[in-house]
């Protein structure tokens, strides 16, 4: 499937479930279970196998899928919401269903989304050290993503919306290589 239709499934996948959260007053536990989902994800290739697999069948999604959101101990709603996924086999758009469930609820705090990635994860007082400076350049409320990336090999990468800022040692070497290429 295209990512355009992706990301369209996604969208009105996150737009349902937000306003059910926001009917329930359940926002913020909705948005703490899909930010844990999206660590599993991402640390598990056997689950992100599992969300693409199209020979699954649907009761096994389902069966997968509802004994991963006991485990963790998902609300409710959010229980029923990744049943309802896995049932009509949209979860290969789950990411993106989270990324704009996320999105929405930080548009509705007037928040910016920063996104952070380092090479090591960050402890919790580097990452306020982080959020505090990030605030103060951004002006307005923001919401860390922070993610790690072996291959940055050192420092970090900071987005703020279509702004980019590359402090890593991958992209410092890289333009080293280039400068030395241009000397010889």
């Amino acid at each position: 499937m295209s990512s355009e239709a992706t990301g369209a499934i996604a969208d009105r996948y996150s737009a349902a479930l937000f306003e059910l959260a926001e009917q329930q007053s359940a926002l913020d536990v909705v948005a703490a279970d899909l930010k844990a989902l999206k660590t599993l994800i991402a640390e598990s290739a056997d689950l992100r196998r599992l969300l693409r697999s199209p020979v699954i069948s649907r009761a096994d999604l389902q069966k997968a899928v509802g004994s991963l959101s006991q485990r963790a101990g998902f609300n409710g709603l959010t229980q029923k919401f990744l049943g309802l996924v896995a049932k009509n086999r949209r979860l290969f758009a789950l990411a993106g269903v989270i990324e704009a469930f996320l999105n929405r609820l930080a548009a509705k705090r007037g928040e910016v989304t920063v996104e952070v990635a380092s090479a090591v994860a960050l402890t919790e007082t580097q990452v306020g050290a982080i959020g505090a400076v990030l605030k103060k350049v951004v002006g307005s409320n923001i919401t860390l993503d922070v993610t790690v990336d072996p291959a940055l090999l050192g420092g970090l990468v900071v987005k703020v919306g279509s702004r980019m800022v590359d402090g890593s040692l991958k992209t410092k070497l890289q333009h080293l290589q280039l400068a030395m290429k241009g000397v010889g």
